[in-house]
């Protein structure tokens, strides 16, 4: 049931889009709302003392963002969307939470240690492009602001050959938000994460705070 939603709302927006570029009229005001979908290669940064390294780590996003030109050329606007977003994580920080009690320690020798987040997206976008009302391939610069709730997290690992999980810990931060960029020609476009909080509240190692937040960079296509 939910794959055929995901398929009704897409072949909506598709039409709605199709519909858009084919009433364009060369001079008119004009916007490019797109359908968007991200893939990224993902690391943890600002990781405590012993801590460094991520494996291999990724998230994936897509959503429908609303474009709202700021100039009758239509090549400056600023854009909203909402979509979602899934991440996963290969990590060495040991977490556990038990009765909405969140621990944390080294799990640099465990045998597996993973955890994913799945969230509500609310990108907002400047954007810089060369577009017209008749030329859908273009160059565009879109820096912006991206708005996280998680609504589901995860945290898993193996030690000793006995598994061990976590569903919704409590110091896992539901709000976030970090910095984006999108630049790129027509479909295919290099973009950029940085988170500007860090994922978990109230948290610490050895008595020193843990501040880790994600940074990703990989591909969004914007899809009329």
């Amino acid at each position: 049931m939910k794959n055929i939603l995901f398929l009704i709302i897409f072949l909506i927006f598709s039409q709605l889009s199709n519909a858009q570029k084919d009433s364009l009229q060369l001079g008119d005001r004009y916007s490019e709302d797109h359908l968007y979908a991200s893939i990224s290669y993902a690391q943890l940064m600002n990781q405590p003392t012993g801590i460094t390294r991520s494996g291999f780590s990724y998230g994936i996003s897509f959503g429908f963002i609303k474009d709202f030109t700021l100039n009758k050329q239509g090549n400056i606007a600023v854009a909203v969307g909402l979509g979602y977003g899934y991440n996963f994580f290969n990590h060495e920080l040991k977490v556990e939470d038990v009765n909405g009690n969140t621990t944390f320690d080294s799990g640099i020798d465990l045998e597996s240690n993973k955890f994913s987040a799945h969230n509500l997206e609310i990108p907002i976008e400047f954007r810089w492009r060369t577009s017209t009302a008749k030329k859908y391939d273009f160059w565009r610069i879109y820096p912006g602001i991206k708005l996280l709730y998680n609504f589901s997290n995860n945290f898993n690992f193996i030690d000793n050959n006995t598994s061990f999980s976590f569903d919704d810990v409590a110091s896992y931060r539901k709000l976030q938000y970090g910095l984006t960029l999108s630049t790129g020609f027509d479909e295919f476009n290099f973009h950029v994460y940085y988170s500007l909080t860090p994922l978990f509240e109230n948290a610490t190692l050895n008595g020193e705070e843990i501040n880790s937040s994600i940074i990703k960079f990989g591909l969004i296509f914007y899809i009329l």
